[in-house]
């Protein structure tokens, strides 16, 4: 889009095709940091071991959002015709949502810091 002044000079420029590849960019980096957040987080859990208390429901929250993240970067690898393309959109967009929504869990129920080294305790030094 650009907008032209009477002397046919170019008051601004905007380049769509530009402005969606760097969204497109930016929303795969965005893609692979909470896949490999999600990773690390599922390497901890496995490290504290099954006596935290929510072992079970973050692995399988853990899981799902993988699973969920890898088939939608997976889908970005074929090529489809006009008429699906509306109907991939709308999975994928359903697909966000679900790994958003598991990923507020897995926040809320991974608060699991306390049980990473339990060895170490912490003093309180007050000052006076």
């Amino acid at each position: 889009m650009s907008l032209l002044l009477e002397s046919d000079q170019m008051l601004y420029s905007f380049d769509m095709n530009h402005y969606a590849t760097k969204k497109s960019a930016a929303q795969s980096m965005l893609d692979v940091a909470l896949l490999m957040a999600n990773s690390s987080q599922l390497k901890t859990i496995l490290h504290v071991g099954p006596e935290y208390r929510f072992y079970v429901p973050l692995i399988v929250l853990l899981a799902l959002s993988i699973t969920l993240q890898v088939c939608l970067m997976g889908s970005g690898l074929f090529k489809v015709n006009h008429d699906s393309l509306e109907t991939m959109n709308n999975m994928a967009t359903v697909f966000v949502f679900f790994t958003v929504l598991i990923n507020i869990f897995i926040a809320a129920l991974g608060k699991f810091k306390h049980c990473l080294y339990p060895d170490v305790h912490y003093r309180f030094v007050s000052s006076k």
